[in-house]
């Protein structure tokens, strides 16, 4: 497989690791975004020191308003965040 082909499937892998654990594969509830982001992306959440921000990331993530996370909503998370990381390396290799 392509690397992006690899990334695309360890997207998926990663999102499915973590919905299985409260039995509905489709989502991810507060819980278990919670548990992701702190194995996943702990670097992300350490950066920052306001103690509220699952629950913000959870209410922005939650676009539908059903209290869950699905797949659509966690790509286009991972997607904005890889966007903001783009720009960040880039301005930094500029300088």
């Amino acid at each position: 497989m392509s690397q992006l082909e690899t990334a695309m499937g360890m997207t998926i892998a990663v999102f499915d690791q973590y919905a299985r654990t409260d039995g509905n594969r489709q989502t991810l509830s507060k819980a278990e975004l919670k548990t992701l982001l702190e194995k996943e992306l702990p670097n992300f959440l350490e950066s920052g020191k306001d103690k509220n921000a699952i629950d913000k990331v959870f209410k922005n993530l939650d676009e539908n308003g059903d209290s869950q996370v699905d797949f659509k909503e966690f790509v286009l998370f991972v997607a904005a965040l890889t966007c903001c990381c783009h720009k960040y390396f880039e301005q930094n290799a500029a300088k």
